[in-house]
């Protein structure tokens, strides 16, 4: 009986230890868990078919995810230019404002969903809901420039057409890319990017205030 008692004394310190080590093995494994449960999902297999990106599914995983428009296809299929769309980032301080693309970020980093972004001239924020599969936004301020240029010139349509998408869409095989289509046929497509390391571009550096 002392010998068994002994034996299941000896046991509890090497269960405690074996405790602490698997937690504390499990704790980092947990951690890379929960990023990768934050990052719009990616399909690997390029011999499956293409899933269908206006699953409402989809639209739900916009939350924390970075755009850049990079084509506006008008309703009756004629391209409209868009500036920066070849751009991956504009340098800092450059003199064209139509190097700077047409951004679009969506944040939960506040505890509420907040839009933000590049115009073509101004930095524009507000609200967005995710709702039975369709992204929309309420209503959007921005700062007040006026820009001379192709940016100027798309900013206000662009802005008006994040108040009238009729579908969206989320394409999660690679380029992943965001769709709109808006109420009048027009289809936005955007190209995922990176978080800006810094300030988003404000106005151009020719931009003078709105009278």
């Amino acid at each position: 009986m002392r010998i068994s008692m002994n034996l299941r004394l000896s046991l509890r310190p090497a269960r405690r230890v074996s405790a602490r080590l698997l937690a504390s093995r499990a704790a980092p494994l947990a951690a890379a868990l929960l990023v990768c449960a934050c990052k719009l999902p990616i399909h690997t297999d390029a011999s499956a078919p293409l899933p269908d990106p206006f699953n409402p599914a989809a639209t739900q995983l916009l939350d924390n995810t970075h755009w850049r428009l990079v084509e506006w296809k008008r309703a009756d299929g004629t391209q409209r230019d868009v500036p920066g769309a070849n751009a991956l980032a504009a340098p800092a301080g450059t003199e064209n404002p139509d190097a700077h693309p047409i951004t679009l970020d969506l944040s939960t980093e506040s505890g509420q969903r907040r839009a933000s972004g590049f115009s073509g001239c101004n930095r524009f924020f507000g609200a967005y809901i995710l709702k039975d599969g369709l992204l929309s936004f309420g209503q959007l301020g921005s700062t007040r420039m006026a820009c001379i240029g192709a940016g100027g010139e798309i900013e206000g349509d662009f802005l008006d057409a994040l108040s009238h998408i009729a579908r969206s869409g989320v394409q999660m095989r690679h380029p992943e890319a965001l769709l709109l289509i808006l109420q009048n046929g027009d289809r936005l497509t955007f190209a995922e990017q990176a978080a800006a390391a810094g300030s988003a571009p404000g106005a151009a550096s020719d931009a003078k205030p709105a009278q």
